[in-house]
């Protein structure tokens, strides 16, 4: 008879995510401040919460670091999270009912190369649950060669049942 691993209940995943004053912005930097002054995962919790939401892309070399939570979302949870793999760093959005089922999730920021190109996002959620996308991309070789004019925006918006969508 096999032993069920030991669940994680869900508000003690939450818990991990602490709840920050609005707007902020999401950089490429912005994850070290989250990785010093936030409580890490446990493995139980990435494997339990986050490997389920990320399951295509999760290796032995992925990490997951908790940013932050989103205040008052009373009937439902917005958390932040980051996760870095290979050539691809992302700040993901997720909301959860309050019954821990993923209602939405969103890559909103990050960092992505292919080798040819380098395309980094930097998003900004304001008070009133509206993230602004602002996103450039240039050739991987060519470092500290950004060319403003062709970046590009995109707007999302949290809904009050917790729905990302585009606005």
């Amino acid at each position: 008879m096999s032993q069920q691993p030991p669940q994680i209940p869900f508000h003690d995943f939450i818990a991990v995510f602490p709840v920050i004053e609005l707007p902020v912005t999401l950089t490429d930097e912005s994850i070290h401040l989250f990785n010093q002054n936030n409580k890490p995962f446990s493995g139980l919790m990435i494997e339990q919460y986050l490997n389920p939401l990320e399951a295509e892309s999760v290796d032995e070399f992925t990490e997951f670091v908790p940013c932050f939570s989103i205040p008052e979302t009373y009937d439902f949870h917005a958390i932040v999270y980051w996760k870095g793999g290979l050539m691809n760093h992302q700040y993901i959005l997720a909301t959860f009912s309050k019954k821990a089922e993923l209602i939405d999730k969103k890559v909103i920021a990050g960092t992505f190369s292919d080798a040819q190109m380098l395309i980094t996002s930097v998003a900004t959620i304001d008070a009133d649950w509206e993230i602004l996308i602002v996103s450039g991309k240039q050739p991987a070789q060519e470092k500290f060669n950004f060319d403003a004019s062709k970046s590009t925006r995109q707007q999302l918006e949290i809904l009050p049942e917790g729905r990302i969508v585009n606005i």
